[in-house]
């Protein structure tokens, strides 16, 4: 039996840096940092000057073939994802991806497919699944305690970012390099924990405001309207360009009604479903009675060194995964759908046509004016910009 897992991680700038700095410092129980991997001469400098005896490699396919790690963990532009990870699995391989899974749900389904004839671990990081509020969300959703769902409504403007920031990379804010703006970069753990707590939309209708906000060729705010199978309704509203922002999730059951908001959570609940309370009281109006549960944890959960820790428990012992990567394709599913939308003008049934949303988005990468050269990568560890923000 594996006593440790040997990660290597490619891409070490920005939130790869972060992860670097994790593993190396010895943060996660069973994993050690066994390589790194960059095309960046400086990045590849700045982890041997934290960590000199760790291996380095300027090429993805060098390193996975070394025969120096156990599992890859993919922490580059969004369009490597699916190519990297499935040549990873296709090596044996275990395998970590960064969010999103990829930038079609086309590429996703391929590394699903690849995964699962690997027999290997795959996982996404979509760590904002490990705060203790949207966990008990799920609870509370899973259970039944809240009914049958009506509506979801999220408004998630915190995500701010200035001009400097899309100029900090030649790849971001790019059809080319980043495969689209704020519902491919920020609100993908927002998406994932909209379907992992209220369940897939059959269709979508959506309006993304390209370049609103800021000097990018990709949208910087998405308005989604949902519409699910047993006739609930969601909204989610996402933007880089508010400030102050909001971050409020609200869910309303047959049962009563949660909301998410300043980091705490509270439950509402009617002491009889709506449903039988609609067709059995004689008033035409009436206050109900409600039973209040307020929810607010003492902090926001290991956030990305708890899905790191779980990805080794997995590897190891065969814990079950908090994000399992194949999940990666639900919400990916739903920013592709937007897209489709926005583009086409009309609404769009999920699953939807995968070969149609290949083509357009190819146009748009086609006629992309990604930068030059960029800004300067920074190496960090993790911080305030990566943790949820209420």
């Amino acid at each position: 039996m594996m006593k440790s897992l040997r990660l290597g991680i490619v891409g070490v700038g920005g939130i790869g840096s972060a992860h670097f700095n994790c593993v190396g410092g010895g943060k996660i129980s069973g994993m050690t940092l066994g390589a790194v991997c960059d095309i960046d001469p400086e990045r590849l400098e700045y982890c041997k000057s934290v960590y000199p005896d760790i291996p380095r490699f300027a090429d993805f396919d060098d390193m996975i073939n070394s025969g120096l790690i156990d599992a890859a963990l993919i922490s580059t532009p969004h369009p490597l994802h699916a190519e990297m990870a499935i040549k990873a699995l296709g090596r044996g391989l275990h395998v970590l991806s960064e969010k999103p899974e990829d930038i079609t749900v086309s590429a996703a389904r391929r590394l699903n497919e690849a995964a699962e004839r690997s027999g290997r671990v795959f996982g996404i990081m979509f760590n904002q699944r490990t705060n203790p509020v949207f966990a008990k969300a799920k609870e509370l959703v899973s259970s039944g305690a809240l009914g049958e769902i009506k509506r979801s409504v999220w408004i998630i403007t915190n995500w701010y970012r200035t001009q400097s920031y899309y100029d900090s990379g030649s790849w971001r804010a790019t059809w080319s390099g980043e495969g689209g703006g704020v519902l491919l970069n920020q609100a993908p753990h927002n998406l994932d924990l909209w379907q992992w707590i209220c369940g897939m939309p059959s269709e979508i209708t959506a309006f993304c405001g390209v370049g609103k906000y800021h000097n990018i060729e990709v949208e910087d705010e998405a308005t989604i309207f949902a519409k699910y199978k047993n006739g609930a309704t969601g909204v989610f509203i996402t933007s880089t360009g508010d400030l102050p922002g909001t971050n409020r999730l609200e869910i309303s059951g047959t049962r009563g009604i949660i909301v998410i908001e300043r980091g705490g959570l509270v439950f509402k609940k009617l002491k009889s479903d709506e449903r039988e309370i609609c067709f059995s009281e004689k008033r035409s109006w009436f206050e109900p009675e409600l039973e209040t549960e307020v929810f607010e944890p003492k902090d926001s959960g290991g956030a990305h060194a708890e899905i790191l820790q779980n990805f080794a428990n997995s590897v190891l012992y065969g814990e079950k995964l908090i994000a399992p990567g194949a999940e990666g394709i639900n919400e990916l599913s739903i920013s592709n759908a937007a897209y489709l939308s926005s583009w086409t003008g009309g609404a769009v049934s999920l699953p939807f046509d995968e070969a149609l949303f290949d083509k357009l988005l190819k146009e748009r990468a086609a006629a992309s004016s990604a930068k030059a050269g960029g800004g300067k990568q920074t190496h960090e560890s993790y911080s305030e910009r990566w943790q949820v923000r209420f």
